[in-house]
């Protein structure tokens, strides 16, 4: 525990925030920048006086709990969070599985592609969002339950309509590969999520291939910089692959983009007309 350096942390996180913020009254009289040592304390339901001990750096090393609440009553983000825990030596617990919530203004991203598939990932390769055209290129995932967006999933088990592993792509065996490789990562970093670890046991289970690449303990990979699609209604469409990493959310963004004047472009351009009038149901 490092009590100076988590003297001063809160102090500074205290001092920025203003009564207001968190529903309390400037009061006539207030000469402390941001909180006073009282409210904060309020907002923690810890002692004023234990409080006051953190920030003169004489107080006992905090509990979980306290840190909990100090986290809440300072408003901090989840990088001020793991900071404040490891200045108290109580590194924070792993997080409880990985994000699924995707930001406003990466949905909003994938809007303003129209001739561009896009799709968003989690850390286990479950399609979160997506737009028109990769659904078109791809499957509808609208109308599909939770469980059958998971790519991994997906590429080992099925279902490979029309002898078609994983939509037809070029690079199933590869993307096997990588998605072994990436589900181990994500399964060190969420140890005690019971999906991942559900979903692990689901394909040593049922998949022989899976449960080979798992057994040899490799993880990362390189990125696939173009793969091709044979899709059932305007045939082979050949992209370049792209991948932007969201690493407060570990999430990725995947972007689909043809070569400009090339028969794939013509061939997304067209699924973006096919797969508009097919998802003209409401979601």
């Amino acid at each position: 525990m490092d009590r100076r350096e988590l003297a001063g942390f809160l102090r500074s996180r205290r001092e920025r925030i203003t009564p207001a913020d968190v529903g309390l009254p400037a009061g006539p009289r207030r000469r402390t920048p941001g909180l006073r040592r009282e409210e904060v304390a309020q907002l923690a339901f810890i002692s004023a006086e234990y409080y006051t001990r953190l920030e003169q750096a004489r107080g006992p090393r905090p509990s979980r709990e306290v840190l909990a609440g100090l986290a809440r009553a300072l408003r901090l983000s989840d990088a001020e969070r793991a900071h404040l825990h490891h200045l108290a030596g109580a590194p924070p617990a792993p997080p409880p599985g990985p994000p699924r919530e995707v930001r406003q203004s990466i949905l909003d991203l994938l809007g303003r592609l129209p001739q561009t598939a896009a799709f968003v990932t989690s850390a286990t390769l479950e399609v979160l969002a997506w737009n028109d055209l990769a659904a078109a290129l791809m499957e509808d995932f609208s109308a599909l339950p939770r469980r059958d967006r998971n790519l991994v999933r997906r590429v080992f088990l099925g279902p490979h309509r029309e002898g078609r592993r994983l939509y037809g792509v070029s690079d199933a065996e590869e993307f096997a590969r990588h998605a072994a490789r990436r589900l181990r990562a994500a399964a060190a970093r969420y140890p005690d999520a019971p999906e991942v670890t559900e979903l692990v046991d689901e394909l040593l289970a049922k998949s022989v291939e899976f449960a080979r690449l798992w057994g040899s303990h490799d993880v990362g990979s390189g990125p696939t910089l173009c793969k091709t699609f044979r899709h059932p209604m305007v045939g082979p469409v050949t992209v370049n692959c792209d991948v932007l990493d969201i690493t407060d959310r570990d999430q990725q963004v995947v972007i689909y983009t043809a070569v400009p004047g090339s028969p794939s472009e013509e061939a997304l351009r067209l699924l973006s007309v096919i797969g508009t009038q097919r998802m003209d149901a409401p979601r």
